[in-house]
């Protein structure tokens, strides 16, 4: 695997670290339907601007799947967990995403389940749950519910993304999947919100955040990605996204970093490490035999 590759998706996850802060901070208390909607489909629609190519027929139907795992679905549980959860309940929720990645990438792909996979992926849940999680932390069950569900669909979105890719380039796949996730949710929401809330200046400044940054431009690196890289190595990846949470609060914020917090990135930054370097063992391994 190319570094630039990796490198490349690794910064996806990375900038999503900064979600939970800008959801709270510059959109509290809005609707995560509203939320969810108005990051998706101006994204999508101004990349199908740019690309100037609308997807086949034939391609509705799969489009419509993943716009609804990758965004519509994800993206409302998304909010729905970060504003009924604390920030370390959420992402500790939304950890377990790798491991159901490896199961359903079995399921779907006819993928081997690595030994070394599993024990990546457990060790990434243990490493978020240090960094980001607290004694005092509350449980609330629709927040915990929606946390679970917002996993299972990014890992379904994750395994099928890699099982159907159209050929088009990154760009134009994700003009496509923002589009339909948008589409999806928009007589969701104008049946459920039937008055468009007032926006202020942070407020809108939050959206165009989510929805050009860590909507659009992420999720182009992140399917560019999946097209190269194998799904449980990609899911990985996610542990950086509470990490940099972690990160931003501390300069941002002035968060102290406690020594479990310390020890939690550590594991998690391991976890990534033994995904990634275990996995391009057992792909070279084959070559090797083959010459």
């Amino acid at each position: 695997m190319p570094i630039r590759t990796f490198l490349l998706t690794a910064l996806a996850p990375a900038i999503w670290g900064s979600s939970y802060i800008v959801t709270t901070t510059l959109l509290p208390g809005h609707s995560p339907l509203v939320v969810a909607l108005l990051r998706a489909l101006p994204a999508g629609l101004l990349l199908l601007v740019l690309v100037r190519r609308l997807p086949p027929l034939n391609w509705l139907p799969r489009l419509a799947v993943l716009g609804a795992l990758n965004f519509s679905l994800f993206w409302v549980l998304l909010f729905v967990s970060a504003y009924r959860l604390p920030g370390g309940v959420a992402a500790t929720l939304g950890a377990v995403q790798p491991l159901i990645v490896v199961f359903l990438s079995a399921l779907l792909l006819k993928t081997q389940i690595r030994a070394a996979a599993v024990a990546a992926a457990l060790l990434s849940i243990a490493g978020v749950a240090l960094l980001v999680l607290t004694p005092a932390a509350k449980l609330d069950t629709i927040g915990v519910l929606a946390g679970l569900g917002g996993a299972l669909s990014m890992a379904a979105g994750v395994v099928l993304t890699r099982k159907w890719q159209p050929p088009v380039p990154p760009l134009t796949f994700t003009a496509w999947q923002l589009t339909a996730g948008g589409l999806l949710l928009l007589p969701v929401a104008l049946w459920m919100v039937p008055e468009l809330p007032v926006f202020t200046a942070a407020n809108i400044a939050g959206l165009a955040y989510m929805s050009l940054i860590g909507g659009a431009l992420t999720y182009i690196l992140w399917f560019r990605g999946l097209a190269r890289i194998e799904p449980s190595q990609v899911s990985l990846l996610g542990v950086l996204s509470p990490l940099s949470a972690v990160v931003l609060g501390w300069l941002l914020l002035a968060e102290t970093l406690t020594p479990n917090q310390m020890l939690g990135a550590v594991l998690a930054l391991f976890s990534l490490w033994l995904g990634q370097s275990r996995l391009r063992l057992r792909a070279k391994r084959p070559a090797a035999q083959a010459k």
